[in-house]
């Protein structure tokens, strides 16, 4: 019987009191890991996350930080000192999501703020935390990026930019650290179910009707696919773009 155990290992997520992070902490948790929870400005968000995790007996700290900046993911690694080095690191905070505009109209601030959260969190997470992931020789690296990505719908090109860039940060990773037994893919999620939708639930029918699996995915499904990226099960899985949108783009080959 296969089982997701994280006993004894220490995850690092990024954007935690958000409507995935949440699920994504609750979850790694109740396979076994300490939690040390990042979030930018939703402090009462944090606390309940970080007591919802330590109900479930594990470890938990949560850090404010602006993961977007050098000085801001420093903060983080200091506080994260307080359990150890991190061996999961999972990078889900992202800049609130602005209107979207057409690309003569999208403001180039949308742009630098999509790129600073996306793209710079990313190098800065790495470079604050791989290098302990080199010295234990074993690490995950999960960015959680999106749908758009591969679908580059009209009005979401600073968005898309800057996953995409994240998306090509990751890539390149993947190939510089395999060798340390440090393992990195992406989770793309698609429209999700979360605790916003499930008290003001959305008109979706037609989005849904062009899902293959018709309906919309839920934030447990992104944070199970989170889990097992974590775990020793995925020890063979790198450098992948992994999908959890019932098939609403899926990757050729």
């Amino acid at each position: 019987m296969l089982n997701i155990d994280l006993s004894g290992r220490l995850a690092l997520l990024t954007g935690a009191s958000g409507q995935l992070g949440r699920v994504m902490a609750r979850t790694l948790a109740e396979c076994g890991a300490d939690l040390v929870l990042h979030y930018h400005q939703d402090q009462a968000g944090a606390a309940r996350v970080e007591e919802e995790v330590r109900g479930l007996g594990r470890r938990a700290l949560s850090v404010q930080a602006d993961v977007g900046t050098r000085v801001g993911v420093q903060r983080l690694a200091d506080a994260a000192r307080g359990l150890g080095d991190p061996d999961i690191i999972v990078i889900n905070a992202v800049q609130q999501i602005h209107p979207w505009s057409f690309v003569v109209e999208e403001s180039i601030e949308d742009y630098e703020s999509q790129f600073r959260t996306c793209v710079l969190q990313t190098v800065y997470l790495v470079q604050a935390f791989v290098p302990a992931l080199q010295r234990k020789g074993w690490g995950r690296l999960i960015g959680i990026n999106t749908e758009c990505t591969m679908q580059m719908f009209e009005s979401q090109s600073a968005y898309v930019a800057g996953k995409r860039g994240m998306d090509g940060v990751l890539r390149v990773l993947a190939r510089e650290i395999g060798r340390h037994g440090i393992t990195v893919n992406q989770v793309a999620p698609g429209w999700t179910i979360s605790e916003r939708d499930r008290e003001r639930p959305a008109q979706d029918a037609g989005y849904c009707q062009n899902v293959p699996l018709r309906r919309r995915g839920t934030d447990q499904e992104v944070a199970n696919v989170v889990a097992f990226l974590a775990s020793e099960l995925s020890s063979f899985v790198h450098g992948a773009f992994v999908p959890v949108c019932g098939g609403n783009v899926m990757p050729t080959v």
